[in-house]
């Protein structure tokens, strides 16, 4: 499971950048501010 919420934080935190990129801030921001919550280095909303 642990395997599972890295790649799904690695997948937001890359598209958040790319979205920043592109000059969407605000989605970009939402998006590597969720993949930092669903990584196991953050508070992952699937450990309860």
């Amino acid at each position: 499971m642990e395997l599972i919420l890295w790649i799904l934080a690695v997948v937001l935190v890359v598209a958040g950048i790319l979205a920043l990129f592109r000059r969407q801030i605000l989605w970009g921001i939402v998006l590597i501010i969720v993949g930092l919550l669903v990584g196991p280095g953050g508070v992952s909303i699937f450990n309860t």
